[in-house]
């Protein structure tokens, strides 16, 4: 299946609370590839115990099955180039690893 990052990424910055997202694809042994969020708290504040399972719960009521996140994490800012992009790069450098089996 085709997931558009822009469509999530449209709806997660419209739930109360989160100023922006970047969705991206990392590694996953069993699906090949799993969607992931990352998130910006409104004010640029890291929530302790945002709760994700609640999150995803929201977000399956929104989307089709297999464009929901299998996890999303809370960070204070994205990391952006000086046009102002989010350089998910660097984000699926530091994410692609979740998924791997020790």
């Amino acid at each position: 299946y085709n997931v558009y990052p822009k469509e999530i990424e449209i709806i997660i910055n419209d739930l109360s609370q989160i100023n922006e997202s970047a969705v991206i694809g990392v590694p996953h042994p069993d699906f090949g590839e799993a969607v992931i969020a990352v998130i910006v708290m409104d004010d640029n504040v890291v929530v302790e115990g945002i709760d994700e399972s609640n999150l995803i719960d929201t977000l399956k009521q929104k989307l089709a099955a297999y464009k929901v996140p299998k996890r999303i994490f809370q960070i204070e800012e994205l990391p952006i180039n000086v046009m102002g992009k989010v350089q998910k790069n660097i984000l699926r450098d530091q994410y692609q690893t979740i998924f791997v089996k020790n």
